[in-house]
């Protein structure tokens, strides 16, 4: 395990968590045992409608962390993970690449809140140590969602141009695909030659292979990728090994999706799930070391973070950075990131890339020249934190890698956003698998566990990967700049979308191997999007208990309690799905209207205090700080 926080404690009811919360509980035990802290069972002070810990490190006073699951701290609806997920139009992104609108079937949300809820704790006790007198931090498992969907609310809502899905968008024709033997695989390119080189050789034309093309990057900006059926059925025809060899010999990228079993049982698997989803390098102690004190009412304001990132999983954990108040530099190359054109535009920008980087300070500079190396340099100089996601061994060839800007800046936390293994494994080095999102879904096992949820061949469109390991990256950098404020020393910190998917998969680890004293969240009873006679409703009975009280509420028989399938989906006909939604909260079973459409978000009263409308409409800042 990681010991960046070996000097703080965690207390509070991990094994007794309340049902909602039972997987954002168990999330949070394991990421504070991965970090090295002190982990305080109090199940005994367990409360209903939220969820509570206290961070603690030397010298600071408790802070007292409250999860709850809407915004409001007051709000009485009953909540869990899939409500959650519907309420906030998760369910309607992952479930675009096929049409039909469905839980993603992992724990995405509780995974999210736990890490969010985490690095408040930890970013709170570090502004108590730079002067601020902070004691309570608060994140809603509402505000976690939004958080992870900000692309696609921002897609959905610009003024200027409204989201235009292609037609046929939710159609079975979406990666992965299938072989002629069966196997199950995802394909991948950076760029366009590649592809065009590979679909050639399958007798595809060049603008048939250019369609596809443009459907294939649809994939990370509207999660659907509506391959045209003639490229799905050449596939379809050739075994998997013949593809990997037309693979090899184009410069195109495979993975199958492998199984959750074939992950757990690789030896080296079992260190890098007890690490946790980061590692940790600290540099010697400076005890003379200068610390800066905070400059306004954020934990990290003051702070000045440089960021030479592209995509999603980079600029997101800055983005939180920032959110958490400090000065984010961001680095672009001259002329700026092209994909600041991506569409839909609005003010000059596009809404996806301003979502994720508009509270940055932008410098233009030319990373593969001397004189731009040697102006990043001299900025990291005086930086707290650099933070990039480039291709392993980039950094060394730039001569910006830890090493480098280490003897620099001996305060420095020097933050690497990796596709692969945090600490140099099987892939990290291999050009022939990219450490894209969907790739690692496919390698890691989340795609086949979404798989098996959904019924589907493969993972979700929805970029799982990318934005939980911005959030992870994040949480580790604010991590080791609390262990920088405590031990006067800077540090490496290497955090992956491998590590990610590690910590979406751990329940599932856990059970293999129980490694840690907690069990891990039982299954929901029922978890499903019902036709009502207006709209969708999301229901979810997380126990026995809450699956008695639907079936009473509905007037079931009391001995049909194992048998309401068969009765629900009719019976739910009778009334809209606003009207049933207020009748099972009344009884406290967690319900919700499902969002469809992302543009009808902030009509709902409990998600509008994380939404801003403007030009489109931007996701704010999940913690809030007492």
């Amino acid at each position: 395990m990681n010991n960046a926080l070996s000097d703080c404690t965690i207390a509070g009811p991990f094994k007794n968590a309340a049902a909602p919360f039972a997987a954002t509980a168990f999330s949070l035990f394991y990421q504070a045992s991965a970090l090295g802290l002190k982990v305080i069972d109090n199940s005994d002070q367990n409360a209903d409608g939220a969820f509570s810990f206290t961070f603690k490190a030397p010298h600071t006073k408790p802070v007292n962390c409250v999860i709850t699951g809407w915004s409001d701290c007051a709000q009485p609806d009953a909540v869990s993970e899939n409500i959650i997920q519907a309420a906030c139009g998760l369910m309607s992104v992952h479930g675009r690449s096929s049409g039909t609108i469905q839980p993603l079937g992992l724990h995405y949300v509780s995974t999210v809140t736990a890490a969010l809820a985490l690095q408040g704790g930890i970013a709170a006790t570090f502004g108590q140590l730079r002067g601020l007198a902070l004691s309570d931090s608060h994140i809603s498992m509402a505000a976690a969602a939004l958080l992870s969907t900000s692309q696609y609310i921002a897609d959905a809502t610009v003024v200027a141009a409204s989201e235009n899905l292609p037609p046929g968008a939710g159609r079975s024709t979406a990666p992965p695909f299938v072989s002629a033997d069966g196997v199950v695989f995802e394909l991948e390119t950076l760029n366009a030659d590649p592809w065009l080189r590979f679909w050639m050789q399958l007798d595809i034309s060049a603008a048939l292979a250019g369609k596809g093309w443009t459907a294939f990057l649809l994939r990370y900006a509207k999660a659907v990728a509506p391959i045209p059926a003639e490229l799905v059925s050449a596939l379809a025809k050739l075994t998997y090994l013949d593809i990997a060899e037309l693979c090899a010999d184009t410069g195109m990228s495979i993975c199958r999706v492998r199984t959750l079993e074939e992950r757990v049982d690789n030896e080296h698997f079992k260190s890098e799930w007890l690490r946790g989803p980061w590692a940790f390098d600290f540099a010697a102690p400076h005890p003379v070391m200068p610390l800066k004190p905070a400059s306004g009412s954020l934990p990290l304001s003051g702070l000045t973070v440089l960021e030479s990132c592209r995509r999603i999983q980079g600029p997101l954990a800055g983005h939180s950075l920032a959110l958490l108040g400090a000065d984010v530099v961001r680095i672009e190359p001259p002329g700026g990131d092209p994909l600041r054109g991506m569409p839909p535009v609005s003010e000059g920008c596009s809404v996806r890339f301003d979502a994720l980087n508009r509270l940055k300070i932008i410098r233009e500079i030319d990373i593969k020249s001397p004189g731009g190396q040697e102006e990043i340099a001299e900025l990291a100089r005086h930086a707290d934190v650099f933070l990039h996601n480039w291709a392993p061994g980039k950094a060394a060839q730039l001569n910006l890698d830890y090493d480098d800007l280490i003897r620099v800046n001996p305060a420095l936390v020097y933050a690497y956003a990796a596709g692969w293994s945090a600490d140099g494994g099987a892939y990290a080095q291999s050009p022939a698998m990219p450490g894209t999102d969907f790739m690692v879904q496919a390698y890691s096992g989340v795609a086949q566990k979404i798989s098996q949820a959904c019924g589907t061949r493969g993972g979700t469109l929805f970029t799982v990967l990318d934005v939980l390991g911005g959030i992870i990256a994040a949480q580790g950098i604010t991590a080791a700049l609390l262990n920088r404020q405590l031990n006067r020393t800077g540090a490496r910190v290497t955090s992956s979308l491998l590590g990610a998917a590690t910590l979406l998969c751990s329940d599932d680890y856990q059970n293999r191997h129980r490694f840690f004293g907690i069990a891990t969240p039982a299954k929901s009873l029922l978890n499903q999007v019902f036709e009502t006679e207006q709209g969708k409703i999301a229901i979810e009975c997380c126990d026995d208990d809450t699956l008695q009280r639907l079936v009473q509420t509905l007037g079931l028989p009391a001995d049909s309690r194992h048998k309401y399938l068969q009765q629900l989906g009719g019976l739910l006909l009778s009334k809209t799905a606003t009207e049933w939604v207020a009748i099972l909260q009344q009884a406290a079973v967690p319900a919700a209207v499902v969002a469809g459409n992302l543009n009808n978000l902030q009509c709902d009263s409990r998600l509008k205090p994380h939404l801003q409308p403007g030009s489109y409409t931007k996701v704010t800042s999940p913690w809030s700080f007492q």
